[in-house]
Order: structure tokens, then sequence, then C-alpha cells
């Protein structure tokens, strides 16, 4: 396929993949099949996914950092132990198949989406976990959800919003952008394992990095704009179709 086919395929559907991405998390759901479309090697395309995701993710945290839509502490801590956990996951990925921890995620969606759909629709501050307990779950969310990100990668975004509102009590701004720092750390230490293993495809990712840049401030300033409500009816949006991609993985 030509470099210029490629591109005009790649960037596209990368800067939706930042957009929603930046609402509600699962871009990678849009961003791996877009690199897929490419030719390129598989390796290759998390690799190559990895480092525009990144940079896209690190302009979206930072539109939610000036609009004061983060919790500093929560979201270290989490992004902290992300750091580690996704190391160890793109380093399995390079290594077996990932279609066990596929089916473990697929039978685990239908509950989410459920508890998104009927929770309640506000967080109040009476309802905030505080605390040890707060930082503890931030921990264990940032270092579990950093593995999949790692070893699989869709859906990142929504489990950690999932986690810093359904368990935490963040109203679902700010748990989107908790989300974004803390998917970043990820993004960030796949990214390097990926770079050793020379799984980029730099002529690729670059232009899509740009793509990705202005899907991620685009689709943040619109979370910030819109709300709560807005961030939830996408984010159920994204976990039907992270259910219907991964269903589709397992069953073909």
């Amino acid at each position: 396929m030509q470099y210029s086919v490629q591109l005009l395929i790649l960037c596209p559907l990368i800067f939706f993949a930042s957009f929603v991405d930046a609402i509600a998390g699962g871009g990678g759901l849009i961003s791996l099949p877009a690199y897929m479309l490419t030719g390129i090697p598989m390796h290759m395309v998390y690799g190559s996914n990895k480092l525009s995701a990144c940079i896209g993710t690190t302009a979206a945290a930072a539109s939610y950092w000036k609009s004061g839509r983060i919790h500093l502490k929560a979201s270290a801590v989490a992004a902290a132990l992300a750091l580690v956990g996704s190391a160890a996951g793109s380093h399995i990925n390079l290594m077996i198949d990932a279609d066990l921890l596929k089916t473990i995620v697929l039978v685990s969606l239908p509950v989410v989406a459920v508890i998104v759909l009927f929770g309640s629709k506000n967080k109040t501050a009476d309802r905030l976990m505080t605390g040890r307990r707060l930082y503890l779950l931030s921990a264990a969310s940032g270092f579990f959800i950093g593995i999949y990100d790692g070893l699989i990668g869709p859906g990142t975004g929504t489990f950690l919003i999932f986690c810093f509102t359904g368990l935490a009590g963040f109203d679902y701004v700010t748990a989107s952008g908790n989300a974004k720092v803390v998917n970043w750390a990820s993004n960030f230490a796949s990214l390097i394992v990926f770079l050793f293993a020379g799984q980029v495809n730099f002529a690729l990712a670059l232009p899509a990095a740009a793509a990705s840049v202005l899907g991620g401030l685009t689709g943040s300033r619109a979370a910030i704009l819109k709300g709560n409500k807005f961030i939830k009816y996408v984010l159920v949006a994204v976990l039907c179709g992270i259910f219907v991609k991964l269903g589709t993985d397992v069953l073909l």
C-alpha cells in the first residue's frame, strides 16, 4: 500500500479515536484497527499506536488540567502504578497471544455497561472516597488496568473512568481528567518497551500523532463544556463498541 494512501486512511481515524478517547476512553477500539488497515506487522501496530496515543493523550490531559478537572493525588498514584503495569503488559504482548485476556474482558463488559447505565447520574461530595482507601483503589486500578493497556489496550480509559466514578465517587468530568493522566503514563511506559523492541513505524506514527493531538484537544473541550451527561452517554456507546469488537475477535 502506498504511503499516501496509508496516511489518508490513518489520520482521520486517529483524529476520531483521540476525540472519543478524550471523552470516554476506548479510542484504541478505533486506532488499533486503523493501524492494521495500513498493513504493517501486528506488534508494530501496537508500538506505533502507543506513540500517537501518548502524544494525543498529553494534549487531552493538559486541557483537563487547565480546566482544574483533575484530582492530582489520586491520578498521580494511579499513574505511577500504571507505569509498572503497562510495561509488564507490553512485555507480555511481545511474547504471547492475548485471546484469553480478551475473553475475560468480554465477560466483564456487560456488568460494567449495566452499572454505567443504571448508576446514579451525579456523584456527590459525601460519596467521594478519601484518604488511604482512595489511594489504594487508585494504585490497584492503575496497576491492573495498566497491565491490560500494555497487553491489549482498547477500553483502558473507559475502565479507568468507571473506577474513578463507580468506585471512587468522582463526577464524570473529573474522572475523565484523572483517566487521561493515568492513560498517559500507561501509554508512555508501553511506548518505551515497543521502542526498544524496534516496533514503532515513525513515518506513520508521527503524522498520526498530530491528528491525535487535534482530536484529543477537541474531545476534552467538548467533555468539559457539555459535562457529566454527555460523557455518560459517550461512555455507554464506547462500552457497547468494545463489547462488539472483542466479541467478534473471540468468536472469529
